[in-house]
């Protein structure tokens, strides 16, 4: 009788307990799944498996827990660590982009005129438009006119060259014979490099304790071949805007911006597909924006559909608010477009018909937070266009 007794009340105290872990579970983690379906621009119909959960009984706990499970379990103390807000300054200054490319850039082709025809001897190798050549022989180049002396020389040795090229992910040997050109008196290949790139952008955000900053909000990629650019370093100068072209159906508009000193405002470090980013070193940018304190950021279960602003220049270095609408959010993407995002602000309507190039990295902020940053057009509705949110590209600058 004792032995059964023993037993059963074994069971009863191994159920509630089981009871009891299934019921905090509940009450802590508190999440209910939902399939939101997105309609994208091109028909192009996705689901995006999301989720949504009520934070506000975090915000009513102490850092120190007490936690007594009824009678089964002990009690026991826990320390829940909180991470401290991140605070950033929100941009919306152009901003000029000077790179050097890591390595020499093959834009195209120029053919090598002799006396009697012309010849492409390195795209008869092989060689293709966004390759970039690493080296020549097992000298390693860095700028286009070190290339091409290497290979004037090497040529008048009658000599042939070996280029070690990056092709994406791999890596790859061509070997050219040079051809003397009677237009330039050297001998040439036939290709068309470049060893830089430049551009004017838009900052979209500076963290006031490390002067890390981000901006555009997608990467800088060869307009050719639309791969990412590799870059060996760059910086940021000062820039402001001229004048806009305004966007069009089918034809989308632009700033037109120019850089205003060759003087350094930050180094550029990395270039991702969720921006550009890097250290500012000159700060005085930070008073050319719309706000002069830092703002929270959200995260992106915080972005919902309505309204929000977005910051951008038009004129000069002149940062001005406009109003936009947050057509849809989607959880799952990460290629930059977390966002469809429509300009409703009259003004802004006006001058530009909407979204434009050099737009690009224009912080979106909404109930006060910094949420994002716009990155694409449409190119049909230029009224309409792609934004990114602020977690993913504070994860891509880690």
């Amino acid at each position: 009788m004792n032995h059964r007794f023993t037993s059963n009340l074994r069971r009863n105290k191994a159920f509630i307990c089981l009871l009891c872990v299934l019921f905090l579970s509940m009450c802590i983690i508190g999440t209910s799944f939902t399939a939101e379906s997105i309609s994208q621009p091109d028909n192009d119909y996705t689901t995006a498996l999301s989720f949504s959960s009520s934070t506000q009984w975090m915000a009513d706990l102490d850092t120190t827990l007490s936690m007594r499970f009824f009678t089964l379990f002990p009690a026991q103390k826990t320390t829940a660590e909180q991470k401290e807000p991140i605070m950033l300054y929100p941009g919306g200054q152009p901003v000029g982009i000077l790179l050097r490319t890591d390595g020499i850039l093959v834009v195209g082709y120029s053919p090598v005129k002799n006396e009697t025809k012309e010849l492409h001897p390195a795209q008869s190798a092989g060689i293709q438009a966004g390759d970039i050549i690493l080296s020549v022989n097992n000298t390693q180049v860095i700028h286009d006119d070190e290339l091409a002396m290497l290979i004037n020389e090497l040529g008048a040795q009658g000599s042939n060259i070996s280029l070690e090229i990056q092709r994406q992910n791999r890596t790859l040997y061509k070997t050219i014979t040079p051809v003397y050109c009677n237009e330039t008196d050297s001998y040439r290949i036939g290709l068309l490099i470049r060893d830089n790139a430049g551009g004017v952008g838009t900052l979209t955000f500076v963290n006031p304790k490390t002067m890390q900053y981000g901006a555009l909000g997608h990467m800088i990629a060869n307009n050719d071949t639309q791969l990412k650019l590799s870059i060996l370093n760059g910086k940021l100068v000062a820039a402001d805007i001229q004048g806009i072209k305004k966007g069009l159906p089918g034809t989308p508009g632009e700033k037109i911006g120019r850089f205003v000193n060759n003087t350094a405002l930050g180094s550029i470090d990395k270039n991702t597909s969720a921006g550009i980013f890097g250290t500012l070193t000159d700060s005085h940018i930070l008073s050319e924006t719309v706000t002069t304190h830092p703002l929270h950021i959200a995260t992106s279960n915080e972005v919902y559909p309505g309204s929000a602003t977005i910051y951008t220049a038009l004129d000069g270095m002149q940062v001005n608010s406009y109003t936009v609408e947050i057509e849809k959010v989607n959880l799952t993407n990460r290629d930059g477009k977390n966002m469809v995002i429509r300009i409703t602000d009259p003004e802004l309507l006006r001058q530009t018909g909407g979204i434009v190039q050099g737009m690009s990295g224009s912080p979106i902020i909404q109930d006060g937070k910094l949420i994002g940053a716009v990155t694409h057009v449409f190119i049909n509705d230029p009224t309409r266009g792609y934004g990114i949110f602020i977690e993913n590209m504070l994860e891509a600058a880690e």
